[in-house]
């Protein structure tokens, strides 16, 4: 009888079955057995083998390009627009001009031969280290460009078009003043997304921004920044209005880009310029600026 137990029992072990009380015999590393228990995975690891077999300190962190699958959603359009339309950031490489803009593949590093030749081309926009300011950002299907002091188109001026005449005689109107940021040789990054921009928000934008401009060490129009001004004017911001006394950098946090801007010379010789929000007959909101100062805010419904 005792014999008969001691072959059915080797018999379980030739088959691989478990036997109650008892940890399996299972090979180790260098093919020899070992009787040490194995270790199985959790169900959320069965239900993602690879990232199981990819878990480990060594591993790289999740790039740029991992975003959202749905479509830029148009709430998270205004949000880009609010918070990093506006904002300043000191530049991680040189910046090409050129009226069409630099293309940057999202979440890809940069091909330096090809900036190289876009600088030698277009030249150069902002040199490395340069702090620089959004100026504008547009959404197309599969591409977001981003102005940079002003972009690198020429702007138009209706003041550089219009001769005043007298008689026979005319003469050049004076040369307008332009922008600040128009002062400064613009630039367009033109970011690329091959299966279509996806939602996002402004900290993914800035990041997918990240390999030619550090927004880190610049104050943000959006957060930071605003907790140093004035009482006033941080309701102001809060309430997304502007109020005199408020600079231009204020009025960026507090309403966006407008939608117009026309610069004026009253009959006393002060330069005026107004940022106009709205148009007509809807709500429109008119901010005149004196300097970087606001001195007049005018609503009309």
């Amino acid at each position: 009888m005792g014999a008969q137990l001691t072959v059915a029992f080797l018999a379980l072990l030739a088959f691989g079955a478990d036997v109650p009380g008892m940890a399996p015999l299972r090979p180790g590393p260098s093919g020899v057995e070992s009787n040490a228990p194995v270790a199985l995975p959790s169900a959320q690891q069965a239900a993602h083998p690879a990232a199981t077999a990819g878990d480990s300190s060594d591993s790289p962190a999740p790039q740029s390009g991992d975003h959202s699958s749905k479509s830029l959603q148009p709430q998270s359009r205004l949000l880009l627009i609010r918070y990093v339309d506006g904002e300043f950031a000191r530049t991680v490489q040189p910046l090409p001009g050129g009226k069409k803009g630099y293309k940057l593949p999202a979440g890809k590093p940069i091909d330096m031969k090809k900036l190289s030749d876009a600088l030698r081309l277009y030249g150069t926009a902002a040199g490395q280290g340069d702090t620089v300011q959004i100026t504008g950002i547009e959404f197309r299907s599969d591409e977001i460009l981003v102005r940079i002091n002003g972009g690198g188109k020429k702007h138009f001026h209706w003041r550089d078009h219009v001769q005043v005449g007298i008689g026979n005689v005319s003469t050049p109107p004076p040369q307008a003043q332009d922008y600040a940021t128009q002062q400064i040789p613009g630039a367009t990054l033109v970011l690329d997304y091959p299966r279509g921009v996806p939602d996002m928000g402004p900290d993914d934008l800035k990041r997918d921004l990240s390999v030619m401009l550090d927004f880190s060490k610049q104050h943000s129009s959006a957060v930071n920044w605003i907790d140093t001004l004035a009482p006033q004017f941080r309701e102001a911001i809060k309430d997304e209005k502007a109020i005199v006394g408020m600079d231009s950098e204020m009025v960026l946090a507090a309403m966006g880009r407008p939608e117009h801007k026309v610069r004026e010379r009253d009959n006393e010789g002060h330069d005026t310029e107004d940022w106009i929000y709205g148009t007509p007959p809807s709500k429109t909101t008119f901010v005149t600026f004196e300097g970087d100062t606001v001195i007049r805010v005018k609503e009309f419904n």
